[in-house]
């Protein structure tokens, strides 16, 4: 089997700017008749925009459930360590971002707007700089079954990509499972060079180690499943694709990447039969950035960022 090696840069530089510059007039690839060249091309910018942006709103999974533990499991995300106390606690002690936090029915708890303010530009921990706001209102503590998160933006940027759309949680857990539901509406992600990925998403997140030990977040792992779909502009090309998770992915607080699963990615009006269908794996479960992404049985070892 022949293998090749890219660099699949996510939040980074644009790539494949080479193989991109083969057609400079912009045209939809939704029919038949592409050639080869074209048909590996496009499933090679739908995976990259589909892990690009699935990347995207897992961090802001991460962040939005680790504020606190009065809102969720607090120290996941860009909160670390910090978010074991309380929300006062959590603002004064943030470091380059702030956290603003309002009663929006001043008598009670809930439901409570959280804002993660990032100014003009804030380096985290995992080395990603952030600026904007992520905006987040609470129904209640997201452990609790039934209750739920809305996010939005404001001048949001992970690195240079801006973020767009609405991003909702709710707490769908059993009396045997915790488990998330996430749905991305309007999803948005756009590079500085003007390309974007429009992205919606709807996810299962159930929690398959670290049950016993609800409010320790550095135990549990993630088994995800669902669906996404988007359209994505990527030089002289504008491309409509659909992804599956065909095996669950699995996703550890403590690691910053996928470890393992499986999605597909298929062109719009791609027979899912196709060899044109990409496979991108995430591994057999180590904590690495490493991913095949398979084309015409062809695989492709891939870098991410």
């Amino acid at each position: 089997m022949k293998t090749t090696s890219r660099h699949f840069g996510l939040l980074a530089a644009p790539l494949f700017t080479a193989l991109l510059l083969f057609n400079a007039c912009k045209k939809e690839t939704s029919g038949s008749g592409l050639s080869a060249q074209e048909e590996e091309q496009t499933t090679v910018i739908s995976s990259q925009a589909d892990a690009e942006a699935s990347l995207a709103f897992e961090d802001v999974f991460d962040n939005v459930i680790g504020v606190n533990n009065d809102v969720g499991v607090g120290g996941t995300g860009i909160f670390g360590s910090k978010a074991q106390g309380s929300l006062e606690d959590v603002a004064r002690t943030t470091g380059c971002f702030t956290v603003n936090i309002t009663r929006i029915n001043a008598q009670e708890m809930f439901p409570l707007r959280v804002v993660l303010d990032f100014g003009n530009g804030c380096t985290a921990l995992d080395g990603h700089v952030r600026s904007g706001k992520i905006i987040t209102e609470y129904s209640g503590r997201l452990v609790v079954p039934g209750k739920f998160s809305t996010t939005t933006f404001e001048n949001y940027k992970i690195d240079s990509f801006l973020v767009q759309g609405t991003y909702k949680i709710t707490n769908t857990s059993t009396a045997t499972n915790r488990q998330f539901t996430t749905d991305v509406i309007d999803g948005k992600i756009s590079r500085p060079s003007g390309d974007y990925t429009n992205w919606a998403s709807h996810r299962i997140i159930t929690q398959s180690e670290g049950v016993l030990t609800p409010d320790f977040p550095l135990d549990d792992e993630f088994k995800i499943e669902g669906t996404g779909n988007g359209k994505v502009k990527r030089g002289g090309y504008l491309i409509a694709w659909q992804s599956e998770i065909s095996e669950p992915l699995r996703k550890r607080f403590t690691c910053r990447w996928i470890s393992k699963g499986v999605i597909k990615i298929r062109r719009e009006r791609l027979a899912s039969s196709s060899v044109w269908v990409g496979i991108l794996d995430y591994g057999a479960g180590d904590c690495d950035n490493k991913a095949i992404l398979k084309i015409n049985n062809i695989d492709h070892q891939i870098s991410l960022n």
